[in-house]
């Protein structure tokens, strides 16, 4: 089921339960339901409740956006740095060179076609990707220059190898969901208070009424699907995650 039509379907339901009680609310009235009469502290308490839960729910945009952006940094410092430590060995002798190039390929092969589906599956990487990519560190480190220019292009590929590693780190705390439960609970539970104020200031039947309390609801799942949109960008919150490996690496990506 793809994301827009979850959104879809739940943006529908929240809209039908909210009209739909009431509608039957508003069949069966009770003797003190009269809205000119709704206390003013019940105005304050609500007009409070949806200041805060508004603070909170943009907070909690704010963090789950900024750290889709710490996600895509991350693939991309990862690709790019795997990238320079190919174009680096280009000074290497032939033998070293390609033994360099093809363990930086088979990383990114494997990152591809086997830890990118586990990442966002379990939240975490393999032992076989962190294998991998010290295999690529250990031949780059392993070559010993015989010229200067060897000897720059030799540091700068360790540089590059150390920042990979970096990278890959982050993108490993980026793979876990940004938003913990105890958030998750907050976001909902003030969601359905915030709904339920509309029944508290006894809204009416009237189709202006009805309209605003479904856009308001719809509003209110629409920003809930957004945290949980962006709460795990590897698996829903980026368009194409990974990228910046299948540009930089068409060969080992297949592409």
């Amino acid at each position: 089921m793809s994301d827009w039509l979850v959104l879809t379907l739940g943006v529908l339901a929240a809209c039908a339960v909210v009209i739909a009680v009431v509608l039957l609310r508003r069949r069966r009235p009770g003797d003190d339901d009269d809205p000119s009469e709704t206390p003013d502290v019940i105005e304050y308490m609500s007009m409070m409740i949806g200041v805060v839960y508004a603070i909170v729910l943009g907070l909690a945009i704010a963090g789950v956006w900024e750290a889709r952006s710490t996600a895509d940094a991350a693939v991309s410092q990862e690709a790019q740095a795997l990238h320079e430590v190919s174009e680096r060995v280009q000074v290497y002798p032939a033998k070293e060179r390609e033994r360099v190039r093809h363990d930086v390929n088979a990383y990114v092969r494997y990152t591809l076609d086997k830890e990118w589906s586990y990442m966002v599956d379990h939240d975490a990487l393999t032992d076989e990707g962190t294998r991998l990519l010290g295999k690529v560190r250990q031949s780059v480190m392993t070559f010993e220059p015989a010229n200067t220019q060897q000897a720059q292009a030799y540091q700068a590929a360790v540089d590059q190898v150390a920042e990979a590693d970096t990278a890959r780190s982050d993108r490993a705390s980026s793979a876990e969901p940004t938003m913990p439960g105890v958030v998750w609970f907050g976001l909902i539970a003030g969601a359905v208070i915030s709904v339920g104020m509309l029944f508290v200031l006894q809204i009416q039947r009237s189709g202006r009424e009805l309209v605003l309390a479904g856009i308001f609801t719809a509003l209110l799942a629409f920003l809930l699907f957004l945290v949980w949109h962006f709460d795990s960008p590897f698996a829903h919150g980026l368009d194409d995650s990974a990228g910046p490996f299948t540009v930089l690496f068409p060969k080992a990506s297949g592409s």
